[in-house]
């Protein structure tokens, strides 16, 4: 797998892996597709500050990764939260592992301190992806979220980027 940074060419591609997983899957909270223009102000707006990556097969986008502020205040300045899909078919396959790895080394060059995960559970995949990373469990948010008629119980992990 190539990863590279995000370009205007990739915005399609990664719009149609995040709707996918908006209309099947409780791991984001949105609730309904998003436009391409959507997604490419989304794009817009991380890499004024932060880190948006792609991975690619046969040149082919298979996931992405990114990273932006974990919360508005100053004082979380040094903390980012970040966020990977990858295509439903390449799952399981080692490339959110790279690209994660791709990710923590990119905030460490950008000075960032602590890195959080932020997932919907059940998600036994994101979990085990986490725990390979480095990453621990700081703890659950219960009921933190609604979609398709449930409650949604959200799971904190965390990793200091210079351990």
């Amino acid at each position: 797998m190539k990863i590279r940074q995000v370009e205007s060419k990739d915005i399609e591609k990664i719009t149609n892996i995040y709707n996918w997983y908006i209309l099947n899957t409780i791991i984001t909270f949105e609730l309904a597709a998003i436009a391409p223009q959507e997604m490419a102000q989304r794009v817009k707006e991380k890499l004024k500050r932060h880190n948006w990556l792609v991975g690619e097969v046969d040149q082919d986008i298979i996931g992405y990764a990114y990273y932006g502020a974990f919360r508005p205040r100053p004082a979380y300045n040094h903390t980012i939260e970040a966020t990977i899909y990858l295509a439903q078919d390449q799952t399981g396959k080692g490339f959110g592992k790279a690209l994660y790895g791709e990710l923590i080394h990119s905030a460490k060059a950008q000075n960032f301190r602590e890195i959080m995960g932020v997932i919907a559970l059940p998600n036994a995949g994101s979990v085990k992806l986490h725990k390979s990373c480095g990453f621990e469990e700081a703890g659950v948010l219960k009921r933190a979220g609604y979609k398709f008629e449930k409650y949604i119980d959200v799971a904190i992990w965390q990793r200091s980027i210079y351990e």
